[in-house]
């Protein structure tokens, strides 16, 4: 509970004007409650608000902090045509705040069709934890200081489907301390067809972390997308997966720049693409494949990553039991191996185009050396940014790869057109094109001004900041922004097509105007106009 007893009379129910496609839409469907806008400040109890909201509402949130007592829970569910929005008001922070560990910041008992945005979430046992969703995105809202894990979908027997988990500020977790602690073990439930894009995750490694975890994703789960997130000071590795045990297709895990990992940089037992990350240092190896849980390395497509390594090996794999393809990588290891390969059937296992420093152990082609002084345009094995690792005229790196294993774009979003240039860059002479490596948003350069933890802006207005290049999806001839900065999702992968991801927006939020995707295709007219426009009668809900 926040506040008093219900909605007070400084935050009154605000309705938005007619539009002639209300008028349709009720004589269509006389029963049909028109949408309404609802604003609250933290005098107000926003846990009834939450609850009362129906499809196409919106809820907005203004400045301040609620500080919460009791448990604080929602059961709501929009449809695909009319998703219920909760949001931060223009340039506003709200700051949901939950002094103690006694409860999760909020619990989500079940969510359907909702998006949350722009809201910052702090203190608590959990930050955020999803019990039941379909179609729930997280867009824009900053989780921080909690006693556990910052946010967990992980409850036995549930199929989360679609989540949309876009451009979040996660840090500073204790206790098992995850960023997202996303499915369960042993295949107990299941994260599907979602999309984690462009988050900010850092500090999962402090004295209280047992864990640590940057991103987890669970066995089982399967068809989903990791990708252009900046995650550096974990406690186990950045990124984690298991396997699909079967259940869908192969998870992705690309366009992520990593580094200060606790364990191994990525490691994956199974069912994964992984491709264009960088990663400038962990404390065990740069990509490890080996076998957890039920899943031993099989179906694993490792290509097109930057891996530099000071002490372990850049690429290693263990206990292969299936295909595995290692190519076009650029693997740098000071003290350990390039490439290291221990035990398994290695008869699916593919090594072709792959450069670097430290040979390869265990197997045989597929490699040649490299430098780091010259390959590289400014490179170093400090394990941390400032690090310039886009490729050097002149270097082993350039047009050194095999063709039969170039995929469509690189770390930028910057189409390959088919060139076998090493690593995660494409060669341009001109330079990087893109962002260069820092601690925060990726897209987004920190200016002058004061600083959020972790090296963010105060406020950095939403900007992607994209240094000039326009970032490509899949295939390379369709610019990742529509009409604004939001890029698009990949459009391979079913029931992940989302929105996608606004600027980083430290006050406020970037969703207020956009709608999710179904796994069918975009909600349309209806519902852009169904948030500002589709109301005819003043109501008030009850719980």
């Amino acid at each position: 509970m926040v506040g008093g007893p219900g909605i007070s009379g400084h935050s009154p129910w605000r309705l938005a004007g007619a539009s002639v496609l209300a008028l349709v839409l009720l004589a269509l469907d006389p029963g049909r409650a028109a949408a309404i806008v609802v604003e609250v400040t933290p005098a107000d109890d926003v846990e009834v608000a939450i609850n009362a909201l129906g499809p196409g509402d919106e809820l907005v949130l203004h400045g301040g902090t609620y500080t919460l007592s009791g448990r604080f829970s929602f059961a709501i569910a929009g449809t695909a045509a009319m998703p219920i929005l909760i949001r931060a008001a223009d340039g506003e922070r709200p700051i949901l705040n939950r002094p103690d560990a006694s409860q999760n910041i909020i619990d989500i008992d079940n969510a359907e069709h909702v998006i949350m945005c722009g809201i910052e979430f702090s203190g608590g046992s959990a930050g955020i934890r999803i019990s039941g969703a379909r179609f729930l995105t997280i867009e824009d809202c900053e989780i921080h200081h909690t006693a556990d894990v910052a946010l967990r979908a992980n409850d036995t027997g549930v199929l989360y489907d679609s989540l949309r988990i876009l451009r979040n500020h996660i840090h500073d977790t204790s206790g098992t301390g995850e960023g997202m602690y996303l499915g369960c073990n042993s295949n107990g439930c299941q994260v599907a067809n979602s999309l984690i894009e462009g988050n900010h995750v850092h500090t999962t490694n402090g004295a209280g972390v047992s864990q640590g975890d940057g991103i987890e994703l669970k066995e089982g789960s399967y068809n989903n997308i990791i990708r252009d997130n900046v995650i550096y000071d974990t406690g186990y590795p950045c990124i984690l997966t298991y396997s699909t045990v079967g259940n869908g297709a192969a998870n992705i895990i690309e366009r992520n720049v990593m580094w200060g990992c606790g364990d191994h940089g990525i490691q994956s037992a199974a069912d994964a693409v992984i491709r264009n990350n960088i990663i400038l240092g962990s404390a065990s190896d740069g990509i490890a494949m080996q076998p957890h849980q039920a899943g031993t390395p099989a179906g694993l497509v490792v290509v097109h990553n930057t891996v530099l390594h000071a002490t372990n090996d850049a690429i290693s794999l263990r206990g292969t039991t299936g295909s595995v393809v290692i190519a076009n990588n650029a693997v740098y290891a000071r003290a350990g191996r390039a490439i290291f390969v221990n035990g398994g059937d290695l008869s699916g296992l593919v090594l072709a185009g792959n450069v670097g420093m430290g040979g390869v152990t265990g197997a045989s082609g597929g490699y040649a050396a490299g430098a780091i002084a010259t390959d590289f345009v400014a490179a170093s094995f400090s394990g941390m940014p400032p690090n310039d690792v886009f490729p050097a005229a002149g270097g082993a790196l350039v047009g050194a790869g095999a063709a039969a294993h170039v995929v469509a774009d690189d770390f930028n979003g910057t189409a390959r057109g088919g060139v076998a240039d090493v690593g995660a860059y494409a060669f341009a002479a001109g330079g990087n094109p893109g962002w260069v490596l820092v601690a925060g948003f990726k897209g987004v350069t920190p200016g002058p001004g004061p600083m959020r933890d972790g090296g963010v802006p105060v406020s950095d207005g939403g900007a992607t900041g994209d240094g000039g290049v326009t970032p490509m999806r899949d295939g390379g001839t369709t610019p990742m922004l529509d009409a604004g900065p939001r890029p698009l999702a990949d459009a391979g992968v079913s029931g992940a097509d989302a929105a996608g991801a606004s600027g980083a927006v430290e006050g406020g939020c970037g969703c207020r105007a956009s709608a999710p995707e179904s796994a069918t295709g975009p909600t349309g007219t209806i519902t852009l106009l169904t948030f500002g426009l589709l109301a005819l009668r003043r109501r008030r809900r009850r719980r």
